[in-house]
């Protein structure tokens, strides 16, 4: 339990400094110092800077999908909870973004790393989407035949979505549009009709 707690530590602090320094500015040392750990200890948890930070990424996908299993609990229609989960992923992910200041251009400038430490989250979030998906198709609201092929393609769909969201590619004004828009084609490409 120690360890545990030592360890979720090291990554927030880790996650400050990334955040203030950028990756690139900020050393193994710095994150020892900042956590009042010696280097030993901090090696203990992580050979290298590029582990703590890929930890940092790890945590920050933890956070999203724990709301994104927030919203799938809701007592409300799949084809609403499909719409609030596409809206939660891209607000959570731009909200982690912005919130990591300097790792913001870090995350966008190897996206490879970030792709690499993603694929566990993508799985889950592939599997959350198929569970929705089977409950409004045994509800009778969705018209999908091939449920494993379809959340993999919303998730893939949602993913292309992420960076002009997270840049404001969509403005307040358009926000309400963009609902409509989202809504509309989650009922019609799910099969639900609009009333």
């Amino acid at each position: 339990m120690a360890s545990q707690k030592t360890r979720s530590m090291l990554v927030d602090v880790a996650r400050i400094l990334f955040a203030k320094n950028g990756f690139e500015s900020t050393t193994m040392n710095d994150i020892a110092n900042a956590s009042n750990k010696g280097r030993r200890t901090l090696y203990t948890y992580f050979k290298s800077k590029e582990e703590i930070y890929f930890a940092v990424i790890e945590t920050e996908l933890e956070r999203l999908y724990e709301k994104l299993e927030e919203v799938s609990r809701r007592h409300i229609a799949p084809e609403d909870k499909m719409v609030q989960l596409i809206f939660a992923h891209l607000e959570v992910v731009k909200e982690a973004v912005y919130r990591n200041g300097n790792l913001r251009s870090e995350f966008f400038r190897d996206v490879w790393k970030v792709e690499a430490v993603r694929k566990t989250f993508d799985k889950n979030e592939i599997s959350l989407f198929r569970r929705i998906m089977n409950e409004g198709v045994d509800k009778g609201v969705f018209d999908i035949r091939n449920v494993k092929l379809m959340a993999e393609i919303a998730h893939f769909c949602l993913k292309g979505c992420e960076v002009p969201y997270i840049y404001g590619r969509y403005a307040a004004r358009d926000k309400e549009e963009l609902f409509h828009y989202v809504r509309r084609m989650v009922y019609k490409q799910f099969g639900r009709r609009l009333d």
